[in-house]
This record gives structure tokens, sequence and C-alpha cells, in this order.
């Protein structure tokens, strides 16, 4: 790889850490929070690669104004709205996963999923 492209490229190797932290984070730790918050840190990374993706510099919002209709004129609209669409599917799955961390926690008295585990094995017996 060449280091004039990797600081060329910056953003999107930027991205690519924040992905490799969350997903590292998802599976080295054994606290159902810090899993969570490595799932949002990657969920992070992929909205931030959508919209370096999308943006094209000195192009504008694809909003017509002043009478320009060219489609040269604009960045691509799909990516952010694949973006804003992500970002409420995060959150209600963020929600959804912390509700049930909750119920984990009233029933084994822990968040550690070791802990959980060898507790789970112990009721099965």
């Amino acid at each position: 790889m060449n280091l004039s492209n990797l600081l060329n490229n910056y953003e999107e190797a930027v991205a690519m850490l924040l992905f490799v932290i969350g997903f590292s984070n998802l599976l080295l730790q054994p606290n159902l929070i810090k899993k969570i918050i490595g799932m949002n840190i990657m969920d992070t990374a992929v909205y931030l690669f959508l919209a370096l993706k999308g943006y094209i510099d000195g192009h504008k919002a694809p909003i017509v104004v002043d009478g320009v209709q060219s489609t040269d004129a604009y960045i691509n609209p799909i990516p952010s709205g694949l973006v804003l669409t992500g970002i409420v599917v995060s959150v209600s799955v963020s929600a959804l996963m912390l509700s049930l961390t909750i119920r984990l926690y009233r029933r084994y008295h822990t968040l550690n999923l070791d802990e959980i585990s060898t507790q789970l094995k112990k009721e099965d017996l």
C-alpha cells in the first residue's frame, strides 16, 4: 500500500479504523454494555464511510435553487438517504439491546456474558 494513497484517503482510513475498534470491542469485551457501544462505533464508521462516498467536492446538496437543474451540480442523494435510514434503525436496535440487557441484569445480577453463561449452565443441571 502506498503511503500517498493513505494520506489522500485518510477519511476512509479513519472510517476503517473506527470499524476495527468497534468490531474488536464487540468481540473481546465480556460486558454487554461495552458490546453495545462497540456495535454503535461500528455503525458510526459505516455511516461515515457512506457519507464520504456520497460527497463530491464542489457540488451542492440536491435542492434546486437559482434554477440550476443539471445533475452535475449536485451530490448523489442516495448515500445520504441510506445514512439517515441507518441511523434510525441503529437507534432502534440499540434501544432493543439495552432493554434486553436490563432484563438480563434483573435476572442474573451481572452484565458479564461469561458469568451469565455459567449461571445458565447451572440452571440446566
